[in-house]
């Protein structure tokens, strides 16, 4: 018997088994760990928030086995509003698609740029993707982007992992670095009590570094496929129908109904934008608005009603094993809540805290904020849960405010595209990745990022930042 013969093949589960290990092993901690829960008030905004140094232990309330199985259905109810707006924005986007614009326009950047210079595409639209997570906080409504920059990445010579990061690594780290994000800055502040979007010199600095240093590894990554494309991380895997055929391509002419489909699509995303940050807009508007475009960009391609709808169903369909996702990653939440252990977890990260040095003190601020982000996903209620906490414990230290929501946004914000409880398995879902695959080639990456994050947080606390 040879060696190869012996050695044993391991599968990688399926994302839902995985999810759902998680789910059982969550079910587990409320037999093991003691409920225990903070007391909360109301502030000014009406936003419940805790009141530092009220954790006390309650009665156990450990989640039994069928409830187990109910979480499961509780969590897709829990996450309906992001479920079905990354159904509708899939969907509406799958119209644009569908009408060839978006390949003609790949097409049109082809034809204007030599092989050699079209590695550049990287780093236009890793900064695109992080300004806006930066700027406005977008997150979820990026997913739909992913398929078309996989076919893209597939069709420049490198794999569908270089393309997902593009999107993913684009807006986790726009979030991370975000100066004008009302969702996660924009309410940590005001929890915090200091000026709205304040400190924005240093938090546009640690933005361009992050932007900087998530662009130098992808492209290293990427030219490395190109030259060997053996020694891609999904190698041998079908990622899916994204592929594109750079040949087909480059020969693809834009038509006039092309370029008002994007005209219309990019006036769109303006639309979004303004909305967003103007008039408060967030996922049932944007939905709607969506929905809207994708309807008008299908008349518009010379379509009718039928074809418009039956293009939407194919993009239901499509999109169905990644949001789904959302809803099971969200059942992981609901069975820590219903066993009263997140306040507990959270209580017993922040006590070592106060025992270290203010430089210690700050990176630990980091690595409690990006675990809390495993059990509390939602930016804004992850502001609201901790910065009650961290804003007064960072006086105690002597340490800035303004540096421990530098610690927040940093542990919020990238970590999205690493926890499954976030959206590293819903982007892995659309990309059709394996949520293992990317975990592999992600974590020595976000340790590289998370090194940076701290240094950032280290040289905050020297320059005294406020």
């Amino acid at each position: 018997m040879t060696k190869s013969s012996m050695k044993l093949k391991l599968k990688v589960p399926d994302t839902y088994v995985l999810l759902f290990l998680i789910i059982l092993v969550a079910a587990l901690a409320s037999w093991l760990l003691p409920a225990g829960e903070f007391q909360r008030a109301e502030n000014a905004a009406g936003r419940l928030t805790i009141i530092p140094g009220t954790y006390h232990n309650i009665t156990q309330t450990p989640v039994m086995p069928f409830d187990t199985l109910i979480a499961v259905e509780k969590g897709l109810i829990n996450a309906a509003s992001t479920v079905f707006f990354v159904f509708i924005s899939y969907a509406s986007l799958m119209i644009i698609i569908a009408s060839g614009a978006i390949h003609a326009g790949i097409s049109r950047m082809l034809q204007m740029t030599r092989d050699k210079y079209r590695i550049f595409i990287i780093p236009i639209f890793v900064f695109l993707f992080a300004f806006a997570g930066g700027t406005y906080g977008m997150f979820e409504e990026a997913l739909s982007f992913t398929p078309i920059f996989v076919g893209l990445a597939i069709a420049l010579g490198y794999d569908a992992v270089t393309g997902m990061a593009i999107v993913a690594m684009g807006v986790g780290l726009g979030y991370s670095g975000s100066f004008t994000n009302p969702f996660n800055v924009g309410i940590a502040q005001q929890f915090a009590e200091l000026p709205l979007f304040s400190g924005i010199a240093y938090r546009l600095f640690c933005w361009f570094v992050m932007c900087m240093t998530s662009i130098a590894l992808i492209m290293h990554y990427a030219t490395k496929v190109k030259r060997n494309p053996q020694s891609s991380a999904v190698y041998g895997i079908e990622c899916g129908d994204f592929g594109l055929d750079q040949s087909h391509l480059a020969n693809l002419e834009m038509t006039g109904r092309h370029k008002l489909i994007l005209l219309t699509g990019g006036a769109t995303i303006v639309i979004m934008v303004i909305s967003v940050l103007k008039w408060g807009w967030y996922l049932d508007e944007l939905a709607g608005l969506l929905l809207g475009m994708g309807i008008l960009c299908g008349f518009i391609a010379g379509w009718g009603p039928d074809k418009i709808a039956k293009t939407m169903a194919a993009g239901f369909k499509d999109i169905a094993y990644g949001a789904m996702m959302i809803g099971i990653a969200r059942g992981i939440l609901i069975i820590l809540q219903q066993g009263n252990i997140v306040d507990t977890v959270i209580n017993g990260m922040f006590i070592p805290l106060s025992t270290m040095p203010k430089w210690l003190a700050g990176i630990g601020m980091l690595f409690v904020q990006t675990l809390i982000n495993f059990f509390i996903p939602s930016g804004s209620g992850q502001a609201a849960t901790t910065m009650p906490i961290m804003a007064p414990l960072s006086d105690l230290l002597g340490i800035s405010r303004q540096v421990a929501i530098l610690a927040f946004q940093f542990g919020d914000g990238l970590s999205n595209i690493l926890w499954p409880t976030a959206f590293a398995a819903v982007f892995c879902g659309v990309a059709n990745i394996p949520y293992a695959k990317w975990m592999k080639w992600f974590i020595p990456r976000f340790c590289i990022i998370f090194c940076i994050q701290a240094a950032l947080i280290v040289i905050a606390i020297m320059i005294d930042y406020r």
